[in-house]
């Protein structure tokens, strides 16, 4: 009887050591040459004595690897349209500023321009819907054309309360330099004429509806 005893003993040593062999170099197996667990916690995992007593709080809560789930992120700025509108807004301008500078003409400016050089004369309202500018933002532009002697404000003779712009002899005749803008801007923005066009086409379609959802009025 006590040989028996004395042999299950020892069968359930040899059962346990076994298990805590497997569990070591399985925990070295999963963790144990990882630089990465190395780097954290500055040891091998399956010695308990130099972890936080989080960690190893956590770790023997559970054994096993929880997978971890990669999603979008729907609010990450790389991805939001309004980022990469507003961006290509500014280097656009930026573009466009020294080639209009010999003109004499700011951004806004040259677009009251493109309006008029496309007909003329336009009433101010027209320009604005043309432009969806408000009348105390394209007031100051066209007194400040009027002034560079570009363009004319008259009372419209079928009905005074209508205020015709129309273009000056000078206005019309910057239109033969303003031709040399389109394809200077094209060469530095790194696009072809058909991408740009496509750009083009999608920007409409946001603007349209945009106007028809009042966003713009």
């Amino acid at each position: 009887m006590e040989h028996c005893t004395a042999t299950n003993r020892m069968e359930r040593r040899i059962l346990e050591a076994k298990i805590r062999t497997d569990r070591h170099y399985s925990n070295r197996a999963l963790y144990g040459h990882s630089p990465f667990f190395r780097t954290l916690f500055g040891h091998r995992i399956g010695d308990d004595r130099s972890i936080s007593p989080l960690i190893v709080r956590a770790r023997r809560s559970s054994r096993s690897l929880v997978p971890v789930t990669t999603t979008e992120d729907p609010l990450a700025l790389d991805r939001q349209v309004c980022f990469a509108l507003a961006v290509a807004n500014r280097a656009v301008l930026a573009v466009y500023r020294p080639l209009l500078e010999p003109m004499g003409l700011t951004h806004p400016q040259y677009l009251v321009m493109l309006a008029l050089w496309g007909e003329s004369p336009m009433s101010v309202k027209a320009i604005g819907s043309a432009l969806q500018l408000d009348s105390p933002t394209l007031s100051p532009l066209l007194k400040r054309l009027e002034s560079m002697g570009l363009l004319t404000r008259n009372r419209s003779v079928a009905d005074e309360r209508v205020l015709l712009v129309s273009l000056t002899a000078a206005g019309a005749a910057l239109r033969t330099e303003a031709e040399k803008i389109p394809p200077a801007v094209v060469s530095k923005l790194g696009a072809s004429l058909a991408e740009l066009d496509d750009l083009r086409r999608v920007l409409s379609r946001v603007n349209d509806a945009a106007i028809a959802a009042g966003a713009l009025s």
